[in-house]
C-alpha cells in the first residue's frame, strides 16, 4: 500500500476514554483515494505513486487531466498528490485505497493549510508584548526599532514585522489515532489539525 492518503477536515468533537476522561478529537474524512499514476524511477526519476481524492464533474476538469484520469480508469478527482509507497508494494492504476490502512497505526502526521489571518500586526503575528498601555506612551501594539540608522542602515531579512499571517502549509506531528471507522471512512485523531472545516489534508504514517 502507500504511506499517506488524502482527506478532508470535518471538524472537532470530543470522546471519552476508558477512564471516562474527556478527549478532544478532530474528525477526518480520509479516502477513498484512487491510484492515478505509478511513476517509473528510470523514466521520471521518482518512485512515488500519484493518488487522487474527491470525485468531481468532468466539466470542471481540463482536457489534459481528463485524459490522465481516463488512462487510469477513474473518475476525475479534485486534487492529486504524490505519496510514498510501502516497500515492496505493487499498486495498479485505478486501485482504490481506503482509510483501513491506518487501522494498525498509533500515531500519524497531518498536513494542511492553516487558517488565513490576513495582514496582522506583530502582537498577533509574533506574540510581541507591546508597550505601556497608559500615561500617554503612544507606543501600544507596534514594534520597536527594526534596524540600525547607521551602517549597514537597512532592515535585515527575516526581521519579525507586521505582515501576512497564516494560509501556509503546516504539519502537526505525532497525533494519536483514537479511532478508525472503515465503514464511514473517517478517523479520529487527538487534538487539532491545521485549517478550517472542509480543508484538504494529507494523513501520513509515522516512519
Amino acid at each position: 500500500m502507500v504511506k499517506a492518503l488524502l482527506g478532508k477536515k470535518v471538524g472537532m468533537t470530543q470522546v471519552f476514554d476508558e477512564e471516562n476522561r474527556q478527549v478532544p478529537v478532530t474528525v477526518l474524512s480520509v479516502g477513498p483515494c484512487y491510484v492515478t499514476q505509478v511513476k517509473d524511477p528510470e523514466k521520471e526519476n521518482s518512485s512515488a505513486v500519484q493518488i487522487g481524492f474527491d470525485t468531481t464533474s468532468r466539466k470542471n476538469v481540463p482536457k489534459p487531466m481528463l485524459g490522465h484520469f481516463d488512462r487510469a480508469g477513474v473518475e476525475p478527482q479534485k486534487i492529486v498528490a504524490d505519496v510514498e509507497p510501502e516497500e515492496g508494494a505493487e499498486l495498479e492504476l485505478g486501485q482504490r485505497l481506503e482509510v483501513d490502512i491506518f487501522e494498525d497505526e498509533q500515531k500519524v502526521d497531518v498536513t494542511g493549510i492553516s487558517k488565513g489571518r490576513g495582514f496582522s500586526g506583530v502582537v498577533k503575528r509574533h506574540g510581541f508584548s507591546g508597550g505601556p498601555k497608559t500615561h500617554g506612551s503612544r507606543f501600544h501594539r507596534t514594534h520597536g526599532s527594526v534596524g540600525p540608522g547607521t551602517d549597514p542602515g537597512r532592515v535585515h531579512p527575516g526581521t519579525r514585522m507586521a505582515g501576512h499571517y497564516g494560509a501556509e502549509k503546516v504539519t502537526e506531528q505525532n497525533l494519536e489515532v483514537v479511532q478508525v471507522d472503515t465503514e464511514k471512512g473517517v478517523m479520529l485523531v487527538k487534538g487539532a489539525v491545521p485549517g478550517s472545516k472542509g480543508n484538504y489534508v494529507t494523513v501520513r504514517k509515522k516512519k
